[in-house]
């Protein structure tokens, strides 16, 4: 329990769990890549499971809780994935018939992992979750303080949207840190793309 793994476990979080009863229960995959500053390696995981998708096309729709400012950053992390993938996404004109379906939630919401709401400065909390394949919920905590772009002490809607719609589409948490699947992110920050082991996690998947 050093000084770093304390701040870690301090930082807001995805609700995905990493470890299960004491083992990963995700397959993973560690390879090794070479550049001309040397070499690093990659390791993803996605669920286990039968996750074959019969479809390109993948369409979301945002519940009536979503705040109507959250919807282009949505829509542009989507994007983000579209242009690292096979996939195209599309809004659905009725959110019920969408294949992922955006809310916003407080505490207990009756998917059987309760939000924890807005916790003081210092203190961890969960600030999102989402389920793989093929149940499509992806669930923001509306107690939490939220964003477009960076601003201090508040969470950016894309780049928290960015994250859970990697496991929408099937993968798991990353441990390369800086990864946009690694399960943690300070408020205030902001990222709009993705890192290679995300894109080498998709694909592989």
């Amino acid at each position: 329990m050093d000084a770093y793994t304390v701040s870690t476990m301090m930082m807001p979080r995805c609700g995905g769990a990493d470890i299960t009863n004491g083992t990963n229960w995700m397959s993973s995959r560690k390879k090794k890549h070479h550049h001309r500053h040397g070499s690093f390696h990659t390791h993803y995981s996605f669920s286990n499971g039968n996750l074959k998708c019969t479809t390109n096309h993948l369409t979301y729709g945002f519940l009536p809780s979503t705040p109507a400012e959250a919807m282009n950053p949505i829509a542009n992390a989507f994007q983000t994935w579209a242009s690292n993938t096979h996939f195209t996404f599309s809004q659905a004109q009725d959110y019920t018939n969408a294949n992922f379906k955006v809310s916003f939630e407080r505490g207990d919401h009756g998917d059987g992992k309760p939000f924890d709401g807005h916790t003081n400065p210092g203190v961890a909390n969960t600030v999102a979750h989402s389920f793989y394949p093929t149940d499509g919920r992806f669930h923001y905590d509306a107690d939490n303080q939220w964003s477009v772009g960076a601003v201090p002490g508040a969470m950016d809607y894309e780049t928290v949207a960015l994250h859970e719609i990697g496991h929408l589409l099937g993968l798991g948490h990353s441990s390369v840190q800086g990864a946009i699947m690694w399960p943690s992110i300070n408020s205030g920050v902001t990222a709009h793309s993705l890192y290679q082991d995300d894109i080498d996690g998709i694909k592989a998947l």
